[in-house]
């Protein structure tokens, strides 16, 4: 159930449960004090029929099964709030004969009582509501902790993973640095090599000259 229409509900039940009381109090009066006390009940049933109508927007706005459910309930509330309309118009008629205002007095006791009791069981159903959402709450929050420790663990691991990634990325780096040096060194190498057997096939070339020489003057 809505929060909103739980909260509009206990506010009628309260107004309506006052209205009744204050019926019963107007028929005891007379003159300014009665007059009073109809403008009073009056302006409490303009109050209770606002606020029917803002249960009844936050109902057609629930799920189907739970909307038939509280617009029923507006029905019945629809009904109480028709019978102190009509309790008050008998009142401020002003046409009570003694034994109807004693057979007013009593029903309006009546109905009073029956109002507190009617609003103290709606009371207590919207407080063991409210206890059962507070007991949702709590599990929610608990689930939320456990989630939160769970993300924190989860967190620290990816954060050691990072660590890891960043060493494993600084040491990769610094081999391919080696290899760079190597390869720099391998190269400055092949190239000497390549100049030494320039030099050395010169030299040979020189000395195979030099005996063909040789060879050639003695022989001649």
């Amino acid at each position: 159930m809505s929060q909103n229409f739980e909260g509009y509900e206990r506010q009628y039940c309260e107004i309506s449960a006052n209205l009744s009381r204050k019926c019963t109090a107007a028929v005891s009066l007379d003159g300014e004090k009665k007059k009073q006390k109809i403008s009073e009940v009056r302006a409490g049933l303009e109050d209770a029929e606002a606020l029917i109508r803002k249960m009844e927007l936050e109902a057609r706005n629930l799920q189907p099964n739970v909307k038939a459910v509280l617009l029923a309930k507006l029905r019945e509330y629809n009904s109480d709030l028709n019978n102190l309309k009509t309790e008050v118009k008998r009142i401020g008629s002003g046409n009570l004969n003694g034994a109807a205002r004693d057979e007013l007095l009593e029903a309006g006791m009546a109905d009073s009582l029956m109002a507190s009791g009617d609003q103290r069981s709606r009371l207590m159903m919207a407080t063991e509501r409210l206890n059962h959402s507070s007991d949702r709450i709590k599990d929610s929050r608990r689930t939320m902790l456990e989630t939160e420790e769970l993300g924190v663990s989860i967190l620290q691991d990816l954060h050691q993973q990072r660590q890891s990634l960043l060493h494993a990325h600084d040491t990769l780096h610094g081999v391919d640095d080696n290899i760079g040096k190597s390869k720099r060194v391998l190269t400055a190498i092949s190239r000497r090599m390549n100049r030494n057997k320039w030099v050395t096939g010169s030299i040979i070339a020189v000395l195979v000259v030099a005996i063909i020489l040789i060879l050639y003057f003695k022989l001649k």
